[in-house]
């Protein structure tokens, strides 16, 4: 898989968390993306997660040593994509669904007080269906990626 590499962009618009609530249906304690910066319109985007330790599923995974479960940066990956593909006037009030997921890899682990970068590339987009590509970074270390099949309601 090709890797979307943490690298200098420059985004054209930020969709801020206020905005992410309006465009998504998730909420607390599931919304796992705090903002999403385009860097080109439904083709790719940055989201941020900012990982803090008073999170719930800490409480379980693992309270001697918490981490970030590795299903959850795939869904924050996945809401990084929804905020921009929904946040169009063409979607807008429409759901984005996961439909499949491939190559998904965990590479580290993600901790409190890490700020996790979600780098989402769209692939394809076809009718309803479409294919995506995502990275998850803290810092310049790769913690995860997968490709994904996504589906607009």
């Amino acid at each position: 898989m090709t890797e979307n590499k943490p690298r200098q962009y420059k985004p054209i618009r930020v969709i801020s968390c206020e905005e992410i609530l309006k465009i998504i249906p998730h909420r607390y304690p599931f919304l796992l993306v705090d903002k999403v910066e385009i860097v080109e319109e439904n083709k790719f985007c940055v989201g941020t997660k900012c990982v803090t330790a008073n999170e719930l599923y800490f409480h379980g995974h693992f309270p001697a040593k918490p981490i970030l479960p590795g299903v959850l940066i795939l869904e924050a990956m996945a809401q990084t994509a929804a905020s921009m593909m929904m946040s169009l006037p063409e979607t807008r009030g429409h759901f984005a669904y996961i439909a499949g997921i491939n190559k998904a890899k965990f590479r580290r682990l993600v901790v409190p007080g890490d700020v996790l970068k979600l780098f989402v590339e769209i692939i394809r987009f076809k009718g309803k269906i479409g294919k995506l590509r995502g990275t998850a970074y803290v810092g310049e270390e790769l913690a995860a990626e997968a490709e994904f099949i996504a589906s607009i309601d």
